[in-house]
């Protein structure tokens, strides 16, 4: 039997670092933003019914999905972020299992890295929830940073989630990734230690 670890967080947090040491500890991965852009190829069912949803601009010229265009029709208006999830949520969930299933067994830890975990109401799938945590601000700043983002946009996305505050005070694990990787790395490791290893040994 393998131990499934939900791994969560707000955008910009750094979940794909605290992924990378728990990969590095003998976990697998899945990556739900991974397992959506393998269902979104050109041509790909999934694509196709936004293109239906949309409009011919959610794909670019070569068919790609226009990830940035449709970023900015669906964060700051909630019926059309509803619809785009009813269209998405479903097929990506039903990959995930798939992914998980495909590996129970071969690893004694399987760390499901999903950023919106709580908002889809999947913690169920899940062993145990981790959530990475940093202050609004710096997360804010991560954010623009990393996407070349404005402020107002910045805020745009962190809104369109569950607050990073509500995550960490629903999970079962919290690791502060607003410091060092070495603070950050000590803290995985004594997680691992404390939540993970005793519930493979029973």
């Amino acid at each position: 039997m393998s131990l499934v670890l939900g791994l969560t967080g707000g955008i910009a947090t750094g979940k794909s670092t605290v992924a990378e040491m728990l990969e590095s500890l003998g976990a697998a991965i899945v990556d739900a933003d991974q397992v959506s852009r393998r269902l979104m190829q050109p041509g790909s069912p999934v694509l196709r019914s936004l293109v239906e949803a949309f409009g011919p601009e959610t794909v670019d010229s070569q068919g790609e999905l226009n990830r940035a265009w449709l970023g900015e029709k669906v964060f700051a208006n909630e019926a059309a972020m509803a619809r785009l999830n009813s269209l998405t949520h479903p097929p990506i969930w039903r990959a995930i299992a798939e992914d998980i299933e495909s590996m129970r067994g071969k690893y004694p830890v399987i760390v499901l890295m999903a950023p919106l975990l709580y908002e889809h109401q999947a913690e169920n799938r899940v062993d145990q929830v981790w959530v990475v945590h940093i202050p609004a601000q710096q997360q804010l700043e991560r954010l623009q940073q990393r996407n070349g983002l404005t402020l107002e946009a910045a805020r745009a996305r962190v809104a369109a989630q569950m607050s990073t505050e509500e995550k960490a005070r629903r999970a079962d694990v919290v690791i502060d990734n607003s410091r060092s990787l070495e603070a950050t790395r000590r803290q995985v490791e004594n997680s691992w230690n404390s939540r993970i290893l005793p519930r493979l040994s029973q």
